[in-house]
């Protein structure tokens, strides 16, 4: 059945008919229903079982009491103005006045002409059903939502005596609210499962509640959200694939050294260091998207940092240790392996920034191996850190390390919660419906795969990341400590490779962009197309996306863009031909173990510890 793109109304006339939404088999449904309330016991049991044992103790009030907070604020500047409250009301009534006459003329079969009090932006999934368009009472379902957020969306847009911090905040949570809410995430108030409710008998819930009951008790008593069909996949057999060894292990990390895939390499070995949130294997999801397996094949011997999963142990690791055990270390057996001293070096995410910080570090000492830095998607600055800055205040950096405390780390969960709520309309609630409401399993996806293998935060790791950059941005104001040493972005003078993503909600392309001028070498910033993964992972032979390149990043973020040169596809080759710009002498290709012992099969084992 096709639909309006702009407006979910269905193009063609058939009426809706009421005997869709008709249980044809009562006692059946009954049963279900029955089955269905044994199903949530079950749920509600693994959700209080731990609690009892004291296992588990719930922090909801921290991030409920924020929000709340910051509603109070956000009402306090539009109540304490009779004339702006006036106006704000009249707004949002004069919208639901537009709904209900449109849901009149619906009701009388005068809908010819009507036009809606809003549309759903483009891009939205939830009102692709005709039935959103052509039956009047989802039909007001849908626009009643819609002028309601859409308002509630403006009152923080237009609340000008806010400071910024908490304009964000209030932006943020108005969304999760907003998101939560929708008419679409609720049975009697979605067409589709309505139907499918009625048309199933009830089967579907049941389906769902077993299903619920089931990711309770994977999170050991709170929801682990599954977003794909997981069992497919294994690490080392058909996720990480790519051939290699692993050649040094210390407290922190696994040093992973890949085959050669050509006779001749690079004389620079190249050494990746992923973020520790999450797992080093999205830049080897599969042979087709593996930046590591091309990487190797364009002839660079590559190292990349398998960082461990913390545990108890890992508790008072500081970002000191994980420059000296991993980034350092790696250094060390590169060295010891190859017999370079000189090296590239890429940093991803949050890896690009202790990269940027050890390299800062380094410069002080003089270590000068690394040679040329490369970053994905990574911040240096935290003006502008999108909406991860949402979490990050005095109070709750405070709250979380009180957390930590208790067992030296943070839960996985707990980070794999707050990167799901950026993109809540995506990655929660399309998946609460169809797992818990369809009952249906969802598909197999080796990124979502990736996404729900979560990772601890060490305390002391943890706590250092979210003061030093998210909360007092030391790094680019040149206060941060570490080893000793006040470090300076300026004493970077290696040439940089600075790449970010347009529609990056972690690093914003804006932040990349301002985080190049404290460099105090040149740095080349180049933007691609997509997000913080898709535009990374983006291999050329999928001739996808596009990248822009351009001047100097320096000045306005606006017209750098405007200025900037875009080329279709992939930025891989580009940054390929940056590296042999630097120094393409060619040597005979190196095999893992031949000048040190091996400990294992990449990818080794930190990876495949889980959560």
């Amino acid at each position: 059945m096709s639909k309006t793109p702009d407006s979910g109304k269905a193009e063609d006339d058939e009426p809706s008919t009421v005997e869709q939404y008709l249980v044809k088999d009562p006692e059946r449904f009954a049963l279900n229903m029955a089955r269905m309330i044994e199903q949530a016991g079950k749920a509600a049991s693994a959700w209080a079982e731990p609690r009892e044992k004291g296992e588990v103790r719930d922090s909801v009030a921290e991030p409920v009491v924020d929000m709340v907070k910051t509603f109070s604020k956000l009402s306090e500047y539009w109540l304490s103005d009779p004339q702006r409250a006036l106006e704000a009301q009249t707004r949002l009534f004069s919208g639901y006045m537009t709904v209900w006459a449109n849901a009149i003329q619906r009701t009388s079969n005068a809908a010819e002409g009507t036009e809606d009090a809003v549309k759903p932006e483009r891009g939205d999934k939830r009102f692709l059903d005709p039935e959103w368009g052509r039956n009047a009472f989802f039909d007001f379902l849908k626009q009643a939502y819609l002028v309601t957020s859409r308002w509630a969306a403006d009152l923080v847009e237009h609340a000008d005596g806010l400071d910024e911090h908490t304009r964000h905040k209030a932006g943020f949570y108005v969304k999760q609210v907003s998101n939560a809410i929708s008419p679409s995430n609720f049975i009697l108030t979605n067409p589709e499962l309505f139907r499918e409710t009625v048309a199933s008998n009830g089967e579907n819930l049941v389906r769902g509640m077993k299903m619920l009951a089931e990711d309770i008790a994977a999170g050991k008593g709170d929801l682990k959200l599954r977003q794909a069909d997981y069992s497919p996949f294994e690490i080392g057999k058909n996720i990480a694939t790519t051939p290699g060894k692993v050649v040094g292990r210390s407290d922190v990390a696994e040093i992973i050294q890949y085959d050669p895939a050509t006779e001749m390499v690079l004389k620079r070995p190249l050494l990746i260091c992923p973020p520790w949130i999450n797992k080093f294997y999205i830049l080897d999801l599969n042979p087709q998207k593996s930046f590591i397996r091309w990487a190797v094949e364009q002839g660079h011997t590559v190292f990349v940092i398998s960082w461990i999963n913390p545990d108890e142990r890992h508790g008072t690791k500081s970002w000191e240790a994980y420059i000296r055990e991993g980034l350092q270390y790696g250094l060390d057996t590169i060295e010891k392996a190859t017999g370079e001293r000189d090296v590239n070096a890429i940093g991803y995410c949050v890896g690009g920034t202790l990269l940027a910080a050890a390299l800062a570090l380094m410069a002080q000492e003089g270590d000068d191996r690394i040679k040329s830095a490369t970053f994905f998607t990574t911040q240096v600055d935290f003006t502008h850190a999108g909406d991860l800055k949402v979490f990050v205040d005095e109070e709750q950096v405070a709250a979380v390390e009180k957390s930590m405390s208790e067992k030296g780390y943070l839960d996985g969960t707990k980070m794999a919660t707050a990167f799901n709520m950026l993109r809540s309309g995506d990655l929660i609630w399309p998946y609460v419906v169809n797992n818990y409401m369809r009952g249906k399993d969802p598909l197999p996806f080796d990124l979502l795969y990736w996404n729900a293998d979560s990772t601890r935060m060490g305390a002391a790791n943890h706590s250092f990341y979210l003061r030093n950059c998210y909360l007092e941005n030391n790094l680019s104001r040149g206060t941060m400590e570490l080893a000793g040493h006040t470090v300076s972005l300026a004493d970077i003078t290696i040439p940089v490779y600075n790449l970010a993503s347009r529609e990056d909600h972690i690093a914003p392309a804006l932040s990349v962009f301002l985080g190049s001028k404290y460099f105090g070498g040149k740095v080349d910033y180049v933007m691609a197309g997509s997000g913080h993964i898709a535009g990374v992972v983006n291999p050329p032979a999928s001739k996808k996306y596009q990248y822009w390149t351009g001047g100097t990043p320096m000045g306005d973020f606006g017209q750098w863009i405007a200025g900037a040169t875009e080329h279709p596809g992939s930025w891989w080759p580009h940054w390929q031909d940056w590296i042999e710009a630097k120094d393409n002498t060619r040597v005979p290709a190196r095999k893992p173990g031949k000048h040190m012992k091996t400990l294992g099969d990449a990818p080794g084992t930190y990876v495949k510890v889980r959560v």
